[in-house]
Formats: structure tokens, sequence, C-alpha cells
């Protein structure tokens, strides 16, 4: 096969400092044994989640997704790639598949398991991670798949999946004898989509936030109530609640913690929207925070209701979701190496506003 015109660039983060970032450029990667696929990463989505991705890499393996050299990282993102190459006889060129890629222009993976709707990768270095993370969604027969709505896809469709998870958790466990749940970060796209996913349960859902998206945030229709965080000690105390963090924050978690102490039945991590602020503190009133990892329910529940019964599940909650989201989503486009860099610092520093959503390409001609 002839040399596919490079170079491939890939978008990386130092691990020590998040705000220090570079742009590797190396070859494009050769198809060279059987079973590989080279694919060229369309673009991809740029959130909150992200952050959350590089605070936990160590902890949860995300830097071995995509490993990198000299103490830097390559963020996992949500994306859609094209196949330029392929030695796997169920993979071919010019299919679209949606699925975890380096915020970068190509990706080179070892196909196996290949159906009619996915492929997983194989790679050495990702095998240990957990199914959902490797597996590679052709757009042709996925259910979820819109052409017109890939940005909301790319977007929301696996924090989506995080939120249905956590809601389906206190589901599943009684809501742990509670009826409200308080969820910080109220304004952040995760939130909104757990916000939805309790109030289809008809669970009473209670937003934390800054005082500059309370407005965005009542506006929704998704919250039964939104509070400031300047008011978490006067939270009512006299009723069980659980919690969904979403901030990480020292300030927030001991705050709810120390309001609520034996009041709050479970307490679980979800992600780190406020990153640069004191981790929380580990002695607390009431349930130690636990960490909710999305792919120990998701395999739960297809255990229990089969892939098709998840799927049907998950599909319907999450059409409803997306249509939802057209009323306030609002893509923000971006291309080339000066918008990834804008685009990460203003998510990083929470610039961005909670109504928009970055998508990125660094690939050449993207569509």
């Amino acid at each position: 096969m002839p040399a596919i015109p490079g170079p491939a660039v890939t978008f990386e983060i130092d691990r020590g400092d998040f705000r220090r970032t570079r742009f590797v450029e190396a070859p494009v990667p050769s198809v060279a044994a059987d079973g590989q696929v080279l694919l060229r990463v369309d673009r991809f989505a740029l959130t909150a989640n992200n952050v959350s991705y590089a605070l936990t890499g160590d902890m949860l393996a995300y830097w071995s997704f995509f490993p990198a050299e000299g103490g830097f990282g390559r963020v996992p993102a949500m994306g859609f790639a094209d196949v330029v190459e392929s030695r796997h006889p169920e993979v071919k060129a010019g299919e679209r598949f949606f699925g975890f890629y380096p915020m970068g222009s190509h990706l080179l993976v070892e196909a196996s398991d290949a159906t009619r709707g996915s492929f997983v990768d194989v790679a050495a270095h990702r095998r240990d991670t957990a199914l959902a993370y490797r597996q590679y969604l052709r757009t042709t027969s996925d259910p979820q798949y819109e052409a017109g709505r890939e940005d909301a896809i790319l977007l929301l469709r696996g924090l989506f999946l995080t939120s249905f998870l956590v809601e389906d958790f206190l589901f599943d466990n009684g809501g742990f004898g509670a009826d409200r749940v308080l969820v910080s970060s109220a304004s952040s796209k995760t939130a909104i989509a757990l916000a939805f996913c309790l109030s289809r349960r008809g669970v009473r859902a209670i937003g934390l936030t800054s005082a500059r998206n309370l407005a965005f945030c009542r506006g929704l229709g998704c919250w039964d109530e939104v509070l400031p965080y300047e008011a978490i000690p006067e939270i009512d105390a006299g009723s069980p609640a659980t919690f969904v963090d979403h901030s990480g924050d020292r300030k927030v978690v001991g705050g709810v913690h120390r309001r609520l102490g034996d009041a709050l039945r479970h307490s679980a991590v979800v992600g780190a929207t406020h990153w640069s602020e004191k981790r929380p503190e580990r002695d607390l009133p009431g349930p130690a925070p636990a960490f909710f990892f999305a792919p120990t329910q998701l395999e739960k529940r297809r255990a229990e209701w089969g892939s098709e019964g998840f799927e049907q599940r998950l599909g319907e909650a999450w059409r409803e979701f997306v249509t939802f989201s057209d009323g306030w989503l609002r893509v923000v486009r971006g291309r080339g190496r000066a918008d990834m860099e804008r685009a990460w610092a203003d998510v990083l520093e929470g610039r961005a506003r909670p109504e928009e959503g970055h998508v990125v390409s660094l690939a050449e001609g993207g569509r």
C-alpha cells in the first residue's frame, strides 16, 4: 500500500499540569498485520467529562487507552472516525464508527469480535480495560445513530449512558431509602442527563450550581429545584437524601455531608468539574463517598436484561433526552490546533457556557 499523506497529529496534556499541552506529529500508522484497522478521526467531543478522565487517568487506566511518552497523556474522547485501510475481512474501508478515540487525527487498532454492529480493539495496552471503552459501533447498524445529530451524539451519548446507569443504580438499590437526590455541578451535561433520567422515574432532583448558572439550570425544566452552592447550609436535613457529586470540590462535598449527616444515605462520586479545587476530605459525616464505575452497572444489567433488553431501555430514554437537548444545546465547532487549544482551555477553566458543546477536528478535510 502507498503511504497515506500525513502527518498524524495528536493533542496531549501534561499529566502533572493540565494547562500544559502539546501537539505530537508522527507518520500515519501503517496497516501491517492481519486484523489491523486504520481509522481517520473525523471529529470528537470535548466536555467536562474529558477533564474527569484526566483526573482519574491513573486510577481507572484512561491513560493506557492511547499511550503517550514523556509524562504526557492522551485524553480519550467520544468521536466518529472513518476506516482508511483495513486488514480485517469484516471491517471495510469507508465504514464509519463511533467510539473512544484520542484527540487526534488517526488511530490504529487491532480489530476482533467483529459483528454486524461493531468490533472490539484488542491491542495489548487496552485488553484489561472495560469492554465498553474498546467497542466501536458501525453507524450503518447503530439504532441510536442519526446522521443529522452526529454532534449531539458525540457530546451527549457517552455521558448520557453514565447518567442513565447512575439513575438505574440508585433505583436498583431502592434509592437507598431516600426520595430525593442532590446533584452537584447541575449545569454540567452529565448532571443535566441525570436530572432528566430522575424526572422520568418521578424522583425529586435538586441541583447545586454556581450563581452564574442558576438561571440556565432553572430554565431547563428537568430539575425540581436548583440551589446555589452558598445555600448548602440551608438544605432541608429532615428527610433522607442521596448525593451524586460531579464536582470533586472539597467545599461542596464537605458542605453536603456536614449539612445532612445521617440523613445522607448514599454519596456517589461521578466526576470532578472543579478539578483545580482541593479534593474532598476522607472523614466526613454520613456515608463515605463511593466512586461510581459505570461499566459495573452496565455489565450487571446486560446480564439481567440481556443485551437487547438493555439497549431497548437505553434507546427509549436516549431518544427522549436528545430531543430534549434540541431546546438548549448549542454546538461550537472547531478545526485545527488553535481551536483545539482554545476549546481545551475553555473547558478546563470552566469558561465554556453550560449550553455550549465543543466538537473539534484535527484531521484534514473532515466532514
